[in-house]
């Protein structure tokens, strides 16, 4: 997984990966992280995703990272959102009131610009890299983050030589043996989502379940 395939897809605007309503098990679970409602959250890989707007109607202050420029300006423009631009080491910064984007790799992303971070929100960025480069990802988020940290992850199951990624199929099985070193793990619902989800019935994929975790980083 390249950056080229990620710019490739936004420029063509294909982004079947964009959900055009907030994702609603954000709604349904975010209240279980109990957060003060000026927390600071930390959107990996965010896109253009409207759960931004969503969690900034919550009070919360957002610093999202994401690759792709154009998905950036598009997050500003189709929300109607004035911004400015700054630089930031190897990042562009993008800035409103309330929702702070780093454009650029998150690899190359510095734990210091997120000392005031206390809460993180991955839809999805876990399930995005191909198992050979998902636990790198998981890593750099846990080095990110501060100690104590809490978020919410919302994971894909299903049997992953039935269709190509992405996204890509995580098990609860390699939540528990790749996280567990850098977060306190709970599990709060797991649902079977295959029939919500057209084209992986048209691909004949036998199963799919939508996982939904509370994640605590470690002290």
């Amino acid at each position: 997984m390249q950056p080229s395939f990620w710019h490739e897809k936004w420029d063509a605007q294909q982004i079947g990966f964009h959900l055009s309503a907030v994702n609603p098990l954000l709604v349904k679970y975010w209240p279980q992280l109990e957060l003060d409602t000026n927390a600071q959250v930390f959107v990996p890989l965010c896109g253009k995703s409207l759960d931004m707007c969503f969690l900034a109607e919550q009070g919360h202050h957002i610093l999202g990272c994401e690759l792709n420029e154009l998905a950036v300006q598009q997050f500003y423009r189709e929300n109607s959102l004035p911004f400015e631009v700054s630089r930031t080491a190897e990042h562009q910064r993008f800035h409103t009131e309330q929702v702070s984007i780093y454009q650029g790799d998150i690899f190359s992303l510095d734990a210091s610009e997120m000392l005031n971070t206390t809460a993180f929100y991955d839809r999805a960025a876990l399930i995005a890299w191909p198992e050979e480069m998902r636990l790198a990802y998981a890593n750099q988020l846990a080095n990110l983050i501060p100690d104590n940290s809490v978020g919410l992850l919302i994971t894909l199951d299903y049997p992953q030589a039935e269709l190509n990624g992405p996204p890509f199929a995580v098990s609860d099985d390699w939540i528990q043996a790749n996280l567990a070193a850098n977060f306190k793990i709970e599990r709060l619902a797991c649902e079977d989502v295959l029939a919500d989800n057209p084209r992986f019935v048209k691909k004949q994929v036998s199963w799919l379940t939508e996982s939904v975790y509370k994640l605590t980083r470690k002290g």
